[in-house]
């Protein structure tokens, strides 16, 4: 077996697309432009390069982008202070305040001082309580995006046995939540879970999000089943020369592929939708806000 590749590239410019135009209609029809405001504390160079592919897409979609750069010093109540600016703008329908801060600030604070239906990060734990208790809440981008796909390649999700690998408040955990309540029974497993790779063998889905290159293998994927791999770690890779290095997921891609039914590559599979669903989420929020209707597909 030779494993359909879920292609997140492409299935991120089609959500893209379904945004772009939602926000077309929303300008038309109701004078109201969705807009994502963006803090940067610092300049980690990663953060500074995701802050600019942001702004840049969410521009492309016909959305207004306000970018805050502060200081890598910046103290605590001047960010909070901020914050509550952008919480009371009308404006403003999104803010995503970008992780890691600089270690002087606290970020569970800095999170949760954000208007939950403003934090289109889902990270709020209002939301995180919303999303537990199935009720409507702001979704975290990459347990979306991860769904977003897991419908469109099953059609029903309901009745497969899924596994998520990695328990983090960030993909894990809302993973979790998402598959439960699209009826999967599900199993999050980790590190220290006792005969972990037979445990993965009885999944219909496997979610891998532990953050260490390549540590499920393809042994330990059932025949058929599809792969989801959130990991993106950067190992050394000589044959590429000295000092260069690759980009690999959670799961050893080559041996995976010859077993499982589906599998998204890394680069190039889940990383693509985070953004996307950054923009559905924030279109999903001026809706909500303004009393219109949410768009399709574009939420959980």
């Amino acid at each position: 077996m030779v494993a359909q590749v879920i292609d997140g590239k492409a299935f991120a410019a089609n959500v893209r697309g379904q945004v772009g135009a939602h926000v077309a209609k929303l300008k038309e029809e109701q004078g109201i432009t969705p807009g994502l405001a963006v803090v940067l504390v610092g300049e980690d160079p990663a953060s500074q390069v995701y802050v600019r592919s942001k702004g840049k897409m969410t521009v492309e979609v016909g959305m207004n982008s306000y970018e805050h750069k502060l200081d890598v010093d910046t103290a605590e109540d001047v960010l909070l202070a901020l914050i509550d600016k952008l919480n009371n703008d009308p404006a403003v329908h999104g803010i995503l305040v970008q992780l890691p801060l600089p270690k002087h600030l606290n970020e569970d604070l800095v999170i949760n001082s954000i208007d939950p239906a403003k934090d289109v990060d889902g990270f709020h734990i209002s939301n995180v309580g919303l999303l537990g208790t199935g009720q409507k809440s702001m979704v975290p981008c990459t347990p979306l995006g991860c769904l977003m796909m897991l419908r469109d390649h099953h059609g029903s999700l309901s009745g497969l046995n899924a596994v998520v690998v990695g328990r983090s408040n960030i993909v894990g955990k809302p993973m979790a939540q998402l598959l439960l309540g699209d009826s999967c029974t599900v199993t999050i497993a980790h590190s220290r879970t006792k005969d972990l790779p037979d445990v993965v063998r009885a999944a219909d889905i496997v979610v891998a999000a532990v953050g260490r290159p390549e540590m499920v293998p393809g042994d330990w994927i059932k025949e058929g089943a599809t792969v989801i791999d959130v990991g993106i770690n950067r190992i050394d890779a000589p044959e590429k020369g000295e000092g260069k290095t690759r980009l690999v997921g959670d799961v050893h891609y080559e041996s995976a592929a010859a077993v499982a039914g589906a599998i998204t590559p890394v680069p190039g599979g889940v990383g693509p939708m985070t953004i996307a669903c950054l923009l559905a989420n924030t279109l999903t929020a001026c809706c909500r806000a303004n009393g219109l209707a949410e768009p399709e597909g574009l939420t959980a």
